[in-house]
């Protein structure tokens, strides 16, 4: 449970309906085919490659015309506000928009693991999540495959599906598949990776990152706003930021913390992750500076730096 959680942040679970199902079935539709139709030249993400996806052809992400799973199953290693006690129902799409040289899915991200998945195999896997007990729809890593998705879900509506959307996001997401999902998402979970232009070029190589990032969750928090929570804890609409702390504060974690708290809302629900670890291209001489985990006093830096910057809803701190 996040710490001050006021009543304006609470949400009965008998008053929440999601937020597809308040849209017509046509209206559904609709994206879907605008979304589809934007393959043939693709810009939906920031990189606007113009890759024909419709053809199969593949960008930065290296997935063309159907997307790519490589997991899906109730997660009970989320949030405590996702995941409550029957687990979130996520969704591992395989490819990426970045290239973190840390990340940690390094082999389903920079190398797409999978078959390719038609939209009624992906309608299917959110109703066997649904079917499983789980709290929400989590899709993780979905930036390059807004439209597979959009196509997928009427389908899934059609079926039944009546949880909450979960869009697990890089925040590498165009303004574009923003807008077309906008009424469709009911919890935006954005991380904020890295402030510095220099830095995203260096460890995600994406220049370019923070101010996408920037852009992108100030659109996410228009459409839903701060995070409100049921009378069981769990989370039904609004934006939960991720940031993972990084050796050496390569992260710039005081200017993020800063513009939650000044440029969205003090009531921005945040998660400051300890978990870094070198993962991926990291190591062998390669990029000494963040080859380590983090420290207990850094750790302790990050949470301290979010308080100062007027945040004070977050999940649980950590002890080392």
């Amino acid at each position: 449970m996040p710490e001050n959680n006021p009543s304006e942040f609470l949400l009965r679970a008998r008053d929440f309906e999601p937020a597809y199902r308040k849209l017509s079935g046509g209206e559904l539709r609709r994206r879907a085919e605008l979304a589809a139709d934007g393959l043939v030249r693709c810009t939906f993400c920031p990189r606007g490659c113009g890759a024909n996806r419709r053809e199969g052809k593949v960008g930065v992400c290296q997935i063309g015309r159907w997307v790519r799973v490589s997991s899906f199953f109730p997660h009970h290693g989320e949030e405590d506000c996702l995941r409550g006690t029957m687990g979130s129902g996520t969704i591992f799409f395989s490819g990426c928009n970045l290239r973190c040289v840390f990340c940690q899915n390094f082999e389903i991200s920079h190398y797409p693991a999978g078959d390719d998945c038609p939209p009624s195999r992906l309608a299917g896997m959110m109703l066997e999540l649904q079917n499983a007990g789980c709290h929400n729809i989590n899709w993780v890593t979905p930036e390059h495959v807004v439209p597979q998705i959009l196509e997928a879900l009427p389908l899934a509506v059609e079926a039944g599906l009546r949880l909450p959307i979960v869009y697990n996001t890089s925040a590498y997401d165009s303004p574009e598949s923003l807008r077309l999902l906008d009424g469709i998402v009911d919890i935006y979970m954005p991380d904020f990776k890295i402030w510095d232009p220099q830095r995203a070029r260096q460890y995600l190589l994406a220049e370019d990152y923070p101010a996408a990032a920037r852009e992108a969750i100030h659109e996410m928090h228009r459409q839903v706003g701060n995070l409100t929570l049921d009378e069981t804890g769990l989370a039904k609409r609004g934006v939960l930021v991720r940031h993972l702390v990084m050796p050496g504060d390569a992260a710039g974690t005081r200017d993020i913390m800063r513009f939650l708290a000044r440029e969205i809302s003090p009531h921005t629900y945040c998660n400051l992750m300890p978990q870094y670890s070198p993962a991926g291209k990291v190591g062998a001489g390669r990029f000494a500076e963040i080859n380590r985990r983090i420290t207990a006093d850094e750790y302790g830096r990050a949470f301290a730096e979010a308080r100062a910057a007027g945040l004070h809803r977050f999940d649980e701190e950590i002890r080392f």
